[in-house]
């Protein structure tokens, strides 16, 4: 096989790079609460010592952020695998992927919700992907998937 020129890549059947990638941050106001408890944690020591207060201030947002980080699902479709959490599935599995605004997710979730749909959710995220399974072993329904991004995950589940 011919070399490439440098800084070409090599053609592949199979690729690293993500169709679709989101992490499931929190949002503006989940960020604002954990300085405003760090701050309470810190206000608690200013007694004892005030650069002891600023240590655990800090060291509060420090732990806070890592965890939260760390527990952030990522929701990705990406060599042909759908994955939404610790979940993952074969997007050759898949049927129909619905971008769901606000209302509709409030929907999915209440009313019309199949107990044994299999759901990736965050409340501070109100709109998400309703994907059908097409599997006949398995007897998950549907997926639905908290997303920032509805219509491009579902454009990345159809490619």
């Amino acid at each position: 096989m011919p070399e490439a020129p440098r800084g070409t890549p090599l053609p592949s059947s199979r690729t690293a790079v993500p169709t679709y990638a989101e992490r499931l941050w929190l949002g503006p106001l989940g960020w604002m609460l954990l300085v405003v408890f760090a701050a309470m944690m810190a206000v608690a020591f200013v007694p004892l010592d005030p650069r002891v207060a600023v240590l655990v201030g800090v060291g509060v947002v420090v732990v806070g952020v890592v965890v939260l980080a760390a527990l952030a699902p990522r929701v990705e479709v990406r060599d042909g695998v759908f994955r939404a959490g610790g979940a993952h599935i074969p997007v050759d599995l898949l049927g129909a992927a619905v971008p769901l605004d606000a209302d509709e997710t409030r929907a999915e979730l209440g009313p019309r919700l199949d107990a044994r749909a299999h759901v990736c959710l965050r409340g501070w995220i109100h709109s998400a992907v309703r994907v059908e399974v097409r599997d006949p072993q398995d007897p998950t329904p549907y997926w639905v998937v908290s997303t920032r991004r509805p219509a491009a995950l579902a454009a990345a589940l159809h490619a």
